[in-house]
């Protein structure tokens, strides 16, 4: 499953909707991201690709503090 936090929502895909596979490097993904939400590939620059234990995927924005 991969989880997505996308302007202000959340999205539960799975890899097979995105065309995601396990060993994709992290652009690729990324561009399947754009693809799949129809918007530029560079609005997924600043987004963090969390793969969890449990084999989930975590697409999101990277945290600003301060």
């Amino acid at each position: 499953m991969v989880h997505i936090r996308f302007e202000g929502r959340s999205y539960d895909v799975t890899e097979n909707q995105l065309g995601i596979t396990e060993n994709m490097k992290e652009n690729a993904i990324k561009e399947r991201l754009a693809q799949y939400f129809d918007v530029g590939k560079e609005r997924f620059n600043s987004y963090v690709l969390d793969h969890r234990p449990s084999g989930d995927l975590i697409v999101r924005p990277e945290a600003v503090y301060g």
